[in-house]
Parts: structure tokens; sequence; C-alpha cells
């Protein structure tokens, strides 16, 4: 079994932090932001006549990226974790008051008397929002931001996790960021920082341009309702499955869900050469447990028949990995290693 650690961030996060904290910025390359800023975002017009001051972010990689861009002053609540904060954001995130560990109520988010409310999925805030529809902050005068990487090339209309009608991309989580500057007025630290990312998403793909693990086969298990019961496994367009990709191995499944509940009995017909398991803090379902997770596949009578289960190609993938969001590219990188050791890669 292979574990995959959370890798240090992009050096344009630590810049964030400076410029966060007094120090001499670059000369900005980027025109300040033209206020009053007109933004089409998840199908809504939002409008900023100046940068929001106070920021509830109902979503990790949201709250994550705001601090990577050096506004953790400006986050007065955040929502919405599955593991710990990043280690250089661990000082300005204690700062910031926690309003729920998974789902807070509109009324804890009003309260806190945001000038924007952004998300990082649009079944917490948008149509069918379970901690309030867009209009409803709109009705006491709250702008909301809703991230594009769960709204572009995807359907939240129906139960569930949403259905994406096209793969992830990184773009999107460039796009996030980029449209936080321009809300913000921090265009320069915003690009400087996808930059970042782009040369390392880059870099993780050239070093395993040689050894491509061309259709080997893969399952990413997120968690379950019961342990003993069907598996919320990655579906076809996800962010797993972007990552996937990028090596050339092979989703086995098929469905353009992003979380589809999946038996056993048709994961191990499918017969995964690799187990890629979700490691979180989050106990929203028991299945989010690991040790639970890894004691199921050892001892069910179906997935302890798996020939990754029976040789011991399991890939233990933080959390943050299979979120849109900044720490997408760990993924790449050490899942392509996982594959490496497991002598699967040709």
């Amino acid at each position: 079994m292979h574990m995959v650690q959370r890798f240090s961030l992009p050096l344009a996060l630590a810049a964030g932090l400076c410029l966060a904290s007094g120090a001499q910025a670059a000369p900005t390359q980027y025109p300040p932001t033209q206020y009053p800023l007109t933004l089409e975002n998840c199908r809504e017009t939002i409008t900023f006549n100046q940068a929001p001051k106070r920021v509830v972010a109902v979503g990790q990689t949201q709250t994550e990226i705001l601090y990577a861009l050096g506004l953790g002053d400006r986050v007065v609540g955040t929502a919405v974790w599955f593991s710990p904060v990043a280690k250089p954001y661990e000082a300005v995130n204690a700062k910031v008051k926690r309003l729920a560990d998974n789902d807070p109520s509109f009324e804890a988010v009003v309260a806190q008397e945001p000038d924007l409310v952004t998300a990082m999925f649009e079944w917490h805030i948008g149509p069918n929002g379970i901690v309030g529809k867009r209009d409803q902050f709109a009705k006491v005068k709250v702008p909301t931001y809703v991230s594009p990487t769960d709204c572009v090339g995807k359907d939240n209309s129906g139960p569930g996790d949403g259905v994406r009608t096209k793969m992830f991309s990184m773009e999107l989580v460039y796009q996030n960021i980029r449209e936080f500057g321009q809300i913000f007025d921090v265009s320069d630290r915003a690009e400087a920082l996808i930059a970042e990312l782009k040369a390392r998403e880059e870099k993780a793909v050239q070093s395993v341009a040689g050894m491509k693990a061309r259709d080997v086969p893969v399952a990413v298990w997120f968690s379950s309702k019961d342990i003993k019961g069907d598996a919320f496994i990655a579906g076809k367009n996800g962010v797993p499955a972007y990552i996937l990709s990028k090596l050339g191995a092979r989703n086995v499944i098929t469905t353009n869900e992003e979380w589809p509940l999946v038996g056993w009995e048709s994961i191990a017909a499918a017969n995964p050469a690799v187990i890629v398991v979700v490691k979180m803090d989050r106990r929203r379902f028991p299945a989010d447990d690991i040790d639970l997770k890894l004691n199921f596949l050892k001892t069910d009578p179906v997935a302890s028949k798996l020939d990754a289960v029976k040789q011991d190609r399991i890939v233990v993938m933080d959390v943050g990995a299979t979120r849109a969001g900044l720490d997408t590219v760990d993924g790449i990188e050490a899942l392509a290693r996982g594959i490496e050791r497991f002598g699967l890669a040709r």
C-alpha cells in the first residue's frame, strides 16, 4: 500500500502570504480592476462596486485559494472542510471563524455580515442549495460566487453530486483564480499563482511522458454511506478522471455522474489493477474513515478477491488531490509514482 502525501505548495502561494503581511510587492503587470465589475458566474450575473472586505467561503478549496492570494484577512467565516488546512496557511486560518466542518446554515453565513459569499459546490449555494439559494442571498444584498469548477460542463439540477457533461480541466481552477484576482483587484497575484500551477502541472505530465500507464484500469473510492454498501466511485469526467487521463490510465467507471454509487460486484467485474482510496478528516459517512476502508478491502468477500487488493496495489490519496483546487496537481504527481512502483507503467 502506498501513501500519497500533500506536497509543498507553489512558490506563488508563499508570495501571496508575503504580500498579505505587508512585504514589498513587485510592480504589477496587470491593470487595476475597474469598478463596478460585472461577471457572469454559473448562469448568474454578479456586480461588485468595490473589492469585498468580508468574505464567507463555503468550501475548503475556495478558502485556500483566497489564502493563496494573500486575502486571508478578508475571510470572516469558512465551512465545508475535508482535511487540515495546508501548512503555509495554519496561522491565518487559525484566525478565521469555522462556521461548520460540513454544511453551515444560511443564518450562520449571513450573521457574519459578508459582502461576498463564495462556494465550492452548487449543491451548497445554487438553484437547490442546501445552505441557501443565490436569490436568497441577493434578497439580503449579498453577492455570491460559485466556483466554475462545479458548474461549467456540469449539470447539478438532479440529486447527488451532479453530472459532468464535459471532463474537468485545471483551466476551470485557473478561471476561478483569475476571477478572484479581478474581484479583489489582485490580478498580479492571481496570474503569478496560475503561472506557477501551470508550470507544475506541465512538469508532472512530462515526468511520466516516457512511462505512460496506457489503459491500466483504476478505480477511485471516495466514500460510502454504509461501509458494506455501494461505494462512491469517481465518474468518468471528474477531477480523478482528469488525473488518470494525464497518466494515460483508464477509469473503470464510465458514467457521467460525479461520484456514482457503485456496487462492489460491478467493481469486481471491471477488475481494476489499482484502487485509489481517498483519505479525509471529514466524517459525514462511516467510510470517510480510511482505516475502515482498508479493513473492508481486506475482509469483504467480494472486494478482497480483487487483483488490486490481493497484490496490494492500493494507493491512499489525500482528499485534496480529488477536489478541483490547488492540490489537483499533487494527484498527477503522486499517482504516477504509485503506478510506476507497481510495475504497471509501459
